[in-house]
């Protein structure tokens, strides 16, 4: 089977279920449009936030929605999507993306840090937002770090926005008493959870139609079975949608039903 005889089979015009869509055509559920504008309120008050969620939840999609609709030429937006970096290379990964180049020692490349983030902010009037994936492996040290870069002028303002995004683990984690300088400090807490039965359904029809297909696909008992074994969390109901599609495909079928997706449950849960 390839990909062009299966979208042939359904008459679709792209692959879909796939992650490389624009961010206007994201599925705005209930809580990821929440999360989205909260999101925005977090950076226009240069604030620390925590959003978090299972894998697949859609944290980034909603940041990365979130920073779509900012004005670049007020915003600096610097991505992290491995923490696993140290504490060294947090400042390291920031002077990069500010267009300057790391020192080598660890205390000219803080002070170096410090000085990009307050040029920006008072030379070029922008706001700088990190924002760190995975960020519930971030370790002790480069939780400090972060919170260091966040406190300026005796903790009268902030030269940097900070997004964290991570598992549910983050939350708990941050919790912690020796983390309580960074805790008390923290303007939002978000936790995005799975789509409840109608959303999983919208959410299927809204990406069948970016492909193509308006008219319904997927049998309401096949959306069912894949809302279950999905818990509605977005990245499981798209692997089990592709999955469902390609059993409907190689049984000859115009539709996906409740036998197609129980085949994808199989697939995608086996051992």
């Amino acid at each position: 089977m390839t990909v062009d005889k299966l979208r042939a089979h359904y008459g679709l015009t792209r692959t879909p279920f796939s992650r490389g869509i624009a961010p206007s055509q994201i599925f705005a559920a209930r809580t990821h449009k929440e999360a989205v504008a909260r999101l925005k309120w977090l950076v226009d008050e240069t604030a620390i936030g925590v959003v978090t969620g299972e894998v697949g939840a859609g944290k980034t999609i909603a940041a990365r929605a979130a920073v779509a609709t900012l004005d670049a030429s007020r915003f600096s937006i610097v991505y992290l999507s491995n923490p696993m970096v140290g504490a060294r290379g947090i400042h390291h990964h920031l002077v990069t993306a500010l267009g300057d180049i790391p020192k080598f020692h660890r205390p000219a490349l803080i002070a170096q840090t410090q000085d990009l983030l307050a040029a920006e902010t008072e030379e070029r009037r922008k706001t700088v937002v990190l924002i760190v994936d995975e960020a519930h492996l971030l370790s002790t040290e480069q939780l400090e770090q972060l919170r260091l870069l966040t406190n300026t002028d005796m903790d009268s303002r902030s030269s940097l926005g900070l997004i964290l995004l991570g598992q549910p683990t983050l939350r708990r984690r941050l919790k912690q008493g020796h983390f309580a300088a960074l805790d008390q400090r923290i303007g939002l807490r978000f936790h995005l959870d799975g789509l409840p039965l109608d959303e999983t359904a919208a959410y299927i029809t809204h990406h069948l139609t970016l492909a193509g297909r308006s008219d319904p696909l997927f049998s309401d008992d096949a959306i069912a079975l894949i809302h279950q074994t999905s818990r509605g969390i977005p990245r499981a109901i798209n692997n089990l949608a592709v999955q469902a599609l390609i059993a409907a495909y190689a049984d000859d079928k115009g539709i996906v039903d409740e036998t197609s997706a129980r085949a994808a449950v199989t697939e995608v849960t086996a051992d």
